[in-house]
């Protein structure tokens, strides 16, 4: 791709190079922690060297398909090597390429602009950018890979590896994700579930062995977690072996999808027993709960609006018509139905009901209101069975 450009662009940045990897090193320093030590003795002289030899390798390669990539791919495969003796993990390396990318980028693009190219050379150079960042994410892999294998346990270890890159920055690093799995021996799905894990104490080890070895596992982190591109079938023999276990499981979804889908599963573990019995939950059997504890600001702005008669009363008095509004808001019943499902008496819930008459109005009749009172007072249902669950306080 950066052959087909024109090589006057390539001239035109070289004297920018210097620029784009001074600001690259600022940027990847201020976002990425393990890159964020002095810029001292070989750690310091890796990261400016690194940063130097990216953009003037992708500067030399603009309308030139001679290039030799030989000694390029040589640094970085050693980059590779040196990030896994030195003990990071991949996330770092991923993040500090992606964000060195886009602050290159940024720095480059007002003077693309400026030489008065059109709108398409802009747009192939920009995409350049970020299949070149691939290309070298992939290249840096091989090496980090190379470590592995003369470490006892490469083919877990990398299997591991490569879980993390998918459940954190799956987007824009394909070839970094073929990279890995390839050294893996693991094939690629077009699709996946993220299953959340969460061990009760005193619970036995997980039954990891009931598994396909299709199934990418890692039990060592603080949140366990797998994947599976097929969650009924791979899920099904642990069906009766999850003793002190939970598992949620989240959709189906492009790979690029996974870190969403990992973080709806890890909120479905909230639940608690009532809302989703058994020890596996489905989370496309509960969408619209999840969808109601995926943002508390955003909850607890819904209620201050749609709940803001409550707010004068005091705490066992909103209680107590809360929990009858929503269930009137549930069922559209009379007060002898309410009364049933709350275990009152039906003159408590006429009593109820006309002080929440008193109090909303006619905002009881309108269809808008109640949609977000229902959704406020769910919400609220929803992490105050949290808070009871983990002990922690509900305000």
């Amino acid at each position: 791709m950066l052959a087909t450009l024109p090589r006057s662009l390539g001239e035109e940045l070289r004297p920018h190079t210097g620029h784009a990897a001074a600001a690259m090193i600022r940027q990847v320093q201020r976002s990425v922690a393990a890159y964020s030590l002095p810029l001292r003795g070989v750690f310091g002289r890796a990261l400016v060297v690194s940063c130097e030899r990216a953009v003037r390798h992708y500067v030399d390669c603009i309308g030139d398909p001679d290039v030799s990539h030989a000694r390029w791919i040589d640094f970085y495969r050693l980059r590779g090597r040196t990030e896994f003796t030195e003990g990071r993990n991949l996330e770092p390396l991923h993040d500090s390429v992606t964000i060195g990318a886009r602050t290159a980028w940024r720095s480059m693009r007002p003077i693309v602009r400026g030489l008065g190219v059109g709108p398409g050379i802009v747009a192939l150079a920009a995409e350049s950018v970020f299949v070149y960042v691939d290309e070298l994410c992939a290249t840096t892999i091989e090496g980090y890979q190379e470590a592995e294998a003369r470490a006892a346990g490469a083919i877990p270890l990398r299997r591991r590896r490569l879980l993390e890159l998918i459940s954190q920055a799956p987007e824009g690093s394909a070839c970094s994700i073929a990279s890995l799995a390839d050294g893996a021996g693991w094939r690629v799905p077009g699709a996946a579930a993220m299953v959340a894990l969460q061990r009760a104490p005193g619970a036995p080890e997980f039954p990891a062995h009931l598994l396909d070895d299709t199934v990418l596992l890692d039990l060592d982190t603080a949140e366990p977690y797998l994947l599976t591109a097929d969650p009924d079938a791979d899920l099904a023999p642990l069906k009766d072996a999850l003793d002190g276990w939970r598992a949620a499981v989240s959709p189906v979804v492009p790979l690029a999808d996974a870190p969403a889908a990992l973080r709806t599963a890890r909120r479905a573990l909230l639940l608690t027993s009532e809302d989703a019995p058994g020890p596996v939950i489905w989370c496309r059997d509960h969408l619209a709960t999840l969808w109601l504890l995926a943002e508390d600001f955003l909850g607890a702005e819904l209620a201050k609006q749609s709940l803001d008669p409550f707010s004068s009363l005091g705490g066992k008095q909103q209680e107590r018509l809360s929990e009858t509004l929503l269930a009137w808001l549930e069922s559209r019943g009379g007060a002898p139905e309410i009364a049933q499902r709350l275990g009152v008496h039906p003159q408590t819930v006429r009593n109820r009901l006309r002080q929440l008459e008193e109090l909303f109005g006619d905002r009881l009749k309108d269809a808008d209101d109640r949609l977000d009172m229902h959704l406020a007072l769910r919400a609220q249902r929803l992490m105050r069975a949290h808070h009871r669950d983990d002990g922690t306080s509900g305000n």
